[in-house]
């Protein structure tokens, strides 16, 4: 017995060992691969950035603010900073969001009668800040492409659907602690007309047959992608911007997020990989799924809910839970799949309050980070739920 707990022991630090190989040299290949793909996209985002994109789509969902802030003086130049940022994170132009966030942040301060305390203007700010309405995950495509995914951008409708149901989420349950009417017709108008769209993609991919869920869904986020390319360059053009410097402006941004993702997607993977080789995470996720099976729910997403838990905590070390979750189980598996989507459906909740609060000093938040995982736990649920939908 003591030679075989002995012989059990040596062979799984030997599988701790080989993974910390293993997983350095996956984590410096996927960035390899990152860095002509980012390099590629950031170009175009900085096409469309300097196009005006951003003030467009600011201006198109200024009144939907107006009135999820009635705190705030109308026209007050706050609005346009925090459209700015929410806009930017939905094309996923996470360079030019946070700045801009915290310019808004900044900006609402001066506005707060109780300095050390998150105003509701904040707070409404900061939860759909962690809601990470996305309609561009750009890092998420190219991650499942440098992984070996046929159809790299299959995942975009349900991130897209999910992310917006976080959005939702996170919108009524601080409107209910402020006590904002949302049956405000503006509100209703925004509101309703997102949730029939949502409705009716919905309602399509319940009535097509399943096979075919998964290749209309691609075939429509390729058309989707490729409508937003020419759109940044018609914008370009047509406000005179110099498309060839301006696409190395973010090239340039590209490579260098591409190389400086290196050390910390080496770290990651590496300490993800001994965690899984020293049998921990099998234990987390068979005990959770043994939970889930007694109440007869299907578990085959279980796998996917590493990412799902780190998510609120750590942008980076969710990213590097769903990589090495799609090199465990293959980026165009139903679980590699899932863990793209609940990556995509919310933001670092923990992260985005540190540094958003402790940039103007705030020590009392009250109930943002309440609101805010619960807007997590709404957008995960529908990411799953849209996954089994989309791909099961």
């Amino acid at each position: 017995l003591v030679k075989l707990i002995f012989f059990q022991d040596v062979v799984i630090f030997s599988r701790m060992m080989d993974s910390t190989f293993d997983m350095a040299k996956t984590g410096f290949e996927i960035s390899l691969g990152l860095t002509g793909i980012l390099t590629l996209w950031l170009g175009l985002m900085k096409v469309g950035e300097k196009g005006g994109v951003i003030r467009i789509f600011s201006k198109v969902m200024g009144p939907l603010f107006n009135r999820l802030l009635p705190d705030i003086p109308k026209n007050h130049p706050v609005i346009g900073s925090m459209m700015m940022n929410v806009t930017a994170n939905m094309m996923g132009l996470d360079n030019a969001a946070t700045p801009l966030g915290l310019k808004a942040m900044q900006q609402l301060q001066e506005l707060n009668p109780k300095k050390d305390t998150a105003s509701n203007a904040q707070i409404m700010f900061l939860v759909l800040n962690t809601a990470g309405i996305a309609l561009l995950p750009i890092s998420i495509m190219v991650f499942r492409k440098t992984m070996g995914a046929e159809n790299p951008s299959d995942v975009l409708i349900p991130i897209i659907l999910s992310t917006f149901s976080a959005a939702m989420g996170g919108m009524i349950v601080v409107a209910i602690y402020q006590r904002i009417n949302l049956l405000q017709p503006v509100i209703l108008a925004y509101v309703g007309g997102l949730g029939l769209m949502i409705f009716g993609i919905v309602y399509y991919f319940t009535s097509i047959p399943k096979e075919q869920v998964a290749v209309v869904s691609g075939l429509v986020s390729n058309i989707l992608l490729f409508t937003i390319i020419i759109t940044f360059i018609g914008l370009a053009v047509r406000k005179r911007v110099n498309i060839y410097d301006t696409f190395i402006e973010g090239a340039v941004e590209g490579f260098k997020i591409a190389v400086k993702i290196i050390p910390y997607l080496v770290s990651i993977l590496v300490a993800i990989g001994v965690f899984r080789a020293s049998g921990a995470m099998d234990a987390v996720i068979g005990g959770i799924a043994f939970v889930l099976e007694s109440i007869n729910v299907n578990t085959d997403f279980v796998a996917a809910l590493p990412t799902a838990l780190m998510k609120p905590l750590s942008g980076s070390g969710a990213r590097g839970l769903m990589v090495e979750t799609m090199a465990t189980y293959g980026a165009d598996s139903f679980v590699g799949r899932i863990a793209c989507i609940v990556q995509g459906s919310t933001d670092t909740t923990f992260y985005i309050i540190a540094v958003y609060f402790g940039s103007v000093n705030i020590k009392n938040i009250r109930y943002a980070i309440g609101a805010g995982l619960i807007a997590d736990l709404i957008g995960i649920t529908a990411a799953i739920l849209i996954g089994y939908m989309f791909f099961h």
